[in-house]
C-alpha cells in the first residue's frame, strides 16, 4: 500500500511550491508519514523539537520573522491540544501558521483507541481555515494538492488577514509505506492554488487578470450570482469587458435578468446546452476562465470546468476571497469586486488586442443553434411541459418581476429553457445550501421586500417543495401574507431522480418508494384546505391568463405533469441541442482548440 507515503509526499511537494518556509517536527508514530516526507524531500528546512507546545512557538517565532507560513506537525492525542496556545496567539496577532496534526482513522475513533482525542475543531475560531480528511484513498487523490495549496493561501491571505490553518490529517496503518507517482502539478511549478488581493479591486488583482488575458488569449466569462458584484452598474462592467475582450460571457439564470444586450457582448446563456455537444466541449476549450460568482447550477458546465487542464487558467474572483470551486480547478483566486475588476482591467486592457473572431463566431453560432433546436422542440410539444412551462413563465411576467426557483429541477429549467427578453425578471434561488426546504416562505420573505415594488414576485416549485413547506401557508389571525402567487408542479413526486442513476438500476418499487415519493395529499386540496386561490393550469395561454393581473393574495397555480413524460422531453430538448450545436460548429466552428 502506497496511499499514506504518496499522500503526505504530495502535500509537501505542493507547500514546497507554494513557498512554506520551514517546518518544525515533534516525534510521533501516527505522524510518520508527514515527518518522513518532509525529512526526504529536502526542499523545506525541517526542525525537530521534542515538545509540541515549544515547537508550536518555535514555528510561530519563524513565521514572524520571515512573514511566510511555517508548518509545525505533531502526532495524534494530547500532542494536537500542544498546539492551542501557540495558535491563539498566532490569530490574534496575525501570524501564518499551517498546523499538521495527524489522527486515527474514522474507525478506531470512540472505541477506546490509544491517542485518541476529538480533533476536529480542536483550535476553535482561531483558526482562518480547518479541514478534517478522512485516511487517503485514491479516489482522492485529485483533491490533495488543492488541500495543501489552500492552506497556505488561507494562512497568508484571506478575509481575516494572515493566521493559523488547522489540517487534522488522518493515516491508517502501515503509515510507512513507498512512494508511488504524485499527482501531477502544475507545468509551471507553481502551487495548484494562488489568491490575491483585498477589499476593492486592488492593482495586483487587476495586474494578474491583464496577464492572463494577454496577448489575445482565447477566454470566457462564467457568471453567476453575483457576478456583477456590489455596484449598479456591474452587470455592465462586465459585459463590456466581455466585448473587449471577445470573450463569451456564459450566463447563470442567477446572475442578471437575461435581456438582449447591444454592448458587443456575446452572451451564452445555453451553455449547458451547448456543452451537451463533445465536439463543443473539445473545441471551445479556452486558454482562460474568468469566474465570477457562485457556482453554476448546471452540471454541463461545471464538469467541463473541471475537465479542462492546462495551459488552459481559470481565475475565481469573490470579493471576500471566498473559495466557491468546487472542482478544485481555479489556479488564482482573486478576492476582489467583480464590477471593480472588471472597469479596472479595462483601462489596462483599452489598446490591447481581442481574442480571434473565429472565437467569439464560433460561442455565437453554438448558442444560436442550441436556442433555435430548444425553441422547435418546444413548438411542437402538444401538452405543457415543465421545460415549456418555465419558459412561458419567464415570457409572461410583467416588467420588474423576480421568480424564486426551488432547487432542483425548477432553477435548472429556468437556466436551461428561457429566453432573453427586455425587461426579464430576476431570479433568486436557495443555491447556498442547494435543499428544497423552506421554499415557499423564501417567496413570500422576497414577496413582503417588494411590497412597494411594481412587478409580481412568483415562486416555481414542485410538489415535494410545497408539501414539504407547507407550514408558510399558515398564517395567523393577525397577520397578512403578502401578494405573490406559487406555481407548483405537481409530477407526483421528485422528478429529479428521474435524471440520476437510481431510476435504471432500481426496481420501480423500490425507486418509487425511496426516491420519487409520491405522497397522498394533494397539493392544490391542501392550498384550497388553508384557505388559498387556487388555479388549475394546463396550457400556457392559461399560465398568461392567470398572470395578468397581480395577485391579491397569496395565490397557488397547480400544473399537473408526469416525470417520465418530463424525462423525455428533456432528453428530446439535450439531443435535439447537441445535434445542432455540432452542426453550426462544423459548418463554421474551429475544428479544436488552437491555443495560443
Amino acid at each position: 500500500m502506497t496511499l499514506p507515503g504518496t499522500f503526505a509526499a504530495t502535500l509537501v511537494d505542493e507547500w514546497a511550491r507554494a513557498g512554506v518556509a520551514a517546518a518544525v517536527v515533534s516525534p510521533g508514530s501516527r505522524s510518520a508519514p508527514l515527518a518522513r516526507a518532509l525529512l526526504e524531500d529536502g526542499r523545506i528546512p525541517v526542525t525537530v523539537r521534542l515538545d509540541e507546545r515549544s515547537a508550536a512557538y518555535f514555528a510561530l517565532g519563524r513565521a514572524l520573522a520571515s512573514g511566510r507560513p511555517v508548518l509545525v506537525v505533531t502526532t495524534s492525542g494530547t500532542a494536537a491540544a500542544e498546539l492551542v496556545p501557540a495558535v491563539i496567539e498566532a490569530d490574534l496577532a496575525g501570524v501564518p501558521l499551517i498546523c499538521c496534526t495527524a489522527d486515527r482513522p474514522e474507525e478506531l475513533r470512540h472505541v477506546g483507541a490509544p491517542q485518541t482525542i476529538e480533533q476536529e475543531g480542536i483550535f476553535g475560531a482561531a483558526v482562518r481555515f480547518a479541514s478534517s480528511l478522512a485516511a487517503p484513498e485514491a479516489s482522492g487523490q485529485s483533491a490533495w494538492r488543492s488541500l495543501a495549496a489552500r492552506a497556505v493561501a488561507e494562512a497568508t491571505v484571506g478575509p481575516r488577514g494572515p493566521g493559523p490553518v488547522h489540517l487534522n490529517l488522518a493515516f491508517r496503518e502501515p503509515l510507512i509505506t513507498e512512494v508511488g507517482p504524485l499527482p501531477l502539478g502544475r507545468e509551471s511549478g507553481a502551487p495548484w492554488h494562488r489568491r490575491i488581493g483585498g477589499a476593492g479591486a486592488p492593482l495586483a488583482c487587476v495586474d494578474a487578470l491583464v496577464a492572463a488575458a494577454t496577448p489575445a488569449r482565447r477566454g470566457v466569462i462564467v457568471a453567476g450570482r453575483g457576478a456583477s458584484g456590489a455596484l449598479a452598474w456591474g452587470e455592465r462592467a462586465v459585459l463590456e469587458l466581455s466585448a473587449a475582450l471577445g470573450w463569451p460571457v456564459l450566463e447563470d439564470g442567477r446572475a442578471w435578468p437575461k435581456t438582449p444586450d447591444s454592448s458587443g457582448a456575446v452572451r451564452v446563456a445555453f451553455a449547458d446546452h451547448v456543452l451537451r455537444s463533445e465536439r463543443a466541449r473539445r473545441a471551445l476549450a479556452p486558454d482562460v476562465v474568468l469566474r465570477l460568482g457562485s457556482p453554476p447550477a448546471s452540471k454541463m458546465l461545471a464538469s467541463w470546468l473541471a475537465e479542462l487542464a492546462e495551459p488552459t487558467t481559470q481565475l475565481l474572483v469573490d470579493p471576500y476571497g471566498r473559495w466557491a470551486d468546487p472542482e478544485r480547478r481555479a489556479e488564482i483566486v482573486l478576492a476582489a469586486d467583480p464590477a471593480e475588476l472588471a472597469a479596472g482591467a479595462l483601462g489596462e486592457l483599452e489598446h490591447r488586442a481581442r481574442a480571434p473572431e473565429l472565437w467569439t463566431a464560433a460561442w455565437a453560432a453554438a448558442e444560436d443553434a442550441a436556442r433555435g433546436a430548444i425553441g422547435a422542440v418546444l413548438a411542437a410539444e402538444e401538452r405543457l411541459s415543465e421545460p415549456a412551462l418555465a419558459r412561458a413563465l419567464y415570457a409572461a411576467l410583467p416588467p420588474n418581476s423576480v421568480i424564486v426557483a426551488s432547487s432542483s429541477m425548477p432553477v435548472r429549467d429556468l437556466e436551461w429553457f428561457t429566453q432573453p427578453r427586455p425587461d426579464a425578471p430576476l431570479v433568486y434561488a436557495n443555491r447556498g445550501a442547494n435543499g428544497i426546504d423552506g421554499i415557499t416562505s423564501t417567496v413570500l420573505g422576497v414577496a413582503s421586500a417588494r411590497l412597494a415594488t411594481s412587478g409580481q414576485t412568483v415562486g416555481l416549485l414542485g410538489d415535494l417543495a410545497f408539501l414539504y413547506d407547507l407550514s408558510g401557508l399558515v398564517w395567523g389571525v393577525a397577520e397578512m401574507p403578502p401578494p405573490a402567487r406559487l406555481v407548483v408542479v405537481d409530477n407526483g413526486g421528485g422528478a429529479i431522480f428521474s435524471f440520476l442513476p437510481y431510476a435504471g438500476s432500481l426496481t420501480s418499487e423500490v425507486f418509487e418508494r425511496a426516491f420519487g415519493t409520491p405522497q397522498a395529499h394533494d397539493v392544490a386540496a391542501a392550498a384550497a384546505g388553508l384557505g388559498h386561490r387556487v388555479i388549475e393550469i394546463a396550457s400556457t395561454a392559461a399560465l398568461a391568463a392567470a398572470l395578468a393581473e397581480p395577485p391579491e393574495g397569496l395565490e397557488v397555480l397547480v400544473v399537473r405533469s408526469d416525470r417520465e413524460a418530463n424525462r423525455a422531453v428533456h432528453e428530446r430538448l439535450a439531443a435535439a441541442a447537441a445535434s445542432a450545436v455540432d452542426g453550426a460548429l462544423e459548418q463554421g466552428g474551429p475544428r479544436g482548440p488552437e491555443r495560443s
